[in-house]
């Protein structure tokens, strides 16, 4: 099989959330991003991946500095995923952001991060659910998953 050659590509969100809810395993797309950034094939240019930075999801995180990549999702094109983890980090850091974070769910072993070069930064054990007395939730959909934060370098 001869390698895919990729180049990035600009998406609009609804492009990039039609794509993640097409191709991603286990979450649906974020309600709103700051950035998102695609992969196409060079050779016909079709689509095959799409990547998305937005504030933090926890509030303590959220100073204004930090970007979350809220998802990254694929069709299987070969390095696709990895390629996106690079841009969305260079676009951060070119737009002033000083940290670079996300979110893998336990089980899942994070290789795409590791060759963009991110490094884990904490192990979060599983929660029972989002609902507080001071934010009130409905966690009948909530699935309680043990997560591992990422940063990148």
């Amino acid at each position: 099989m001869d390698p895919v050659t990729l180049q990035l590509v600009p998406v609009t969100r609804d492009v990039a959330q039609d794509c993640v809810r097409r191709w991603h395993r286990h979450n649906a797309p974020p309600v709103g991003d700051i950035f998102r950034v695609g992969a196409a094939r060079v050779d016909d240019g079709a689509l095959v991946a799409v990547g998305m930075a937005g504030r933090p999801v926890a509030r303590h995180l959220d100073d204004g500095r930090t970007i979350e990549v809220t998802r990254v999702s694929c069709d299987g094109t070969r390095n696709a995923t990895s390629m996106l983890y690079a841009a969305l980090t260079r676009a951060a850091w070119a737009l002033g952001y000083t940290r670079v974070i996300t979110y893998t769910q336990a089980g899942e072993r994070g290789t795409s991060l590791r060759a963009a070069g991110w490094h884990v930064l904490a192990q979060r054990p599983a929660r029972r659910g989002w609902d507080t007395p001071s934010r009130p939730r409905d966690d009948a959909a909530y699935q309680p998953t043990a997560r591992t934060l990422w940063e990148a370098r």
